[in-house]
């Protein structure tokens, strides 16, 4: 496929999936007319208008490839989207990374409050896990059991939260190029895996068929991290719509600091070619897959 073509199908299915998202959460998040209001348009701040949709493509682009209905797999990518929202919700607190600016517009402990962001977060975390328990993501109780597990270990101590941890912990401690390595995969690998094991799910591919999907998760997952770490160092606020050079001055190590701008570089994309050769068995099939893939080293956000 043509690279033309490739970013053709890329941009087509991104601004698809960002629509669809967007309605999703419309109607996921009707205000209320009590005092819930302000708590529910904090949430919808967060989760309308904004963001690459990446994970919720990743669900829906591996759904295609065993035929699972487009709703359901948007409906199980909002689910992911809802975990990775709260997940920058909590991450842009003062106590936490303390940023003023995501998908470039205000953070929402600065559109609204830290207490309203706090509950906000909370509240995005819980409707994860409800869109999963309805009926319209699957009609089969046990594929739903699946990908909440599947979800839960990827959000927690196992996953994005026990990553985030180490990032904070990275203020006082020397890590090295394998510490940094498994931080991101927790951190921001464990919700990319997600995204492709849960639209497997849903196409009810069992455990042991899922082998060369993961490893490509594992490697789109740490393509992505080196990528934004050479967006931190390289990248324009304006188009990234978030502060930048902030791990620089904290001083703590990324891939950057440890290989060299250059090397990491390199890195990402050999990262990314293995990455679209484990998914090479599905043919054409895996063509946005392997847009995708690429588009993890190429973005300027």
């Amino acid at each position: 496929m043509a690279v033309s073509d490739s970013d053709d199908l890329l941009k087509s299915a991104l601004a698809r999936v960002q629509d669809e998202v967007d309605r999703a959460f419309d109607a996921y998040l009707p205000v209320p007319s009590d005092s819930r209001a302000r708590l529910v348009e904090a949430m919808r701040h967060a989760t309308i208008g904004g963001g690459k949709r990446v994970r919720p493509l990743l669900v829906v682009a591996v759904a295609d490839l065993y035929r699972v209905d487009r709703s359901a797999a948007v409906a199980a990518g909002c689910a992911v989207e809802a975990i990775h929202s709260y997940s920058l919700i909590h991450d842009d607190l003062p106590c936490m990374d303390d940023d003023e600016l995501r998908h470039g517009k205000p953070t929402v402990h600065r559109a609204f409050d830290e207490a309203t962001a706090v509950l906000a977060g909370d509240a995005l975390h819980a409707l994860a896990f409800d869109i999963l328990t309805q009926s319209d993501v699957s009609s089969d109780p046990f594929v739903r059991s699946e990908l909440v597990s599947v979800l839960a270990r990827a959000s927690g101590h196992e996953g994005m939260a026990g990553g985030q941890m180490m990032d904070m912990a990275a203020d006082e401690e020397d890590y090295d190029l394998h510490q940094v390595t498994r931080l991101q995969q927790l951190k921001t690998g464990a919700l990319l895996g997600a995204s492709v094991e849960m639209g497997a799910i849903l196409g009810r591919v069992p455990p042991e068929g899922r082998a060369h999907l993961r490893a490509y998760a594992r490697d789109i997952g740490l393509a992505f991290q080196i990528a934004d770490d050479l967006l931190d160092v390289e990248g324009d606020e304006a188009l990234a719509g978030k502060a930048l050079r902030k791990d620089g001055e904290q001083g703590k190590a990324t891939f950057v600091t440890l290989m060299g701008a250059e090397k990491a570089r390199e890195q990402a994309r050999a990262l990314v070619d293995q990455a679209i050769g484990h998914v090479a068995g599905h043919g054409s099939d895996a063509r946005l897959l392997e847009a995708l893939a690429r588009f993890v080293i190429e973005r300027d956000r």
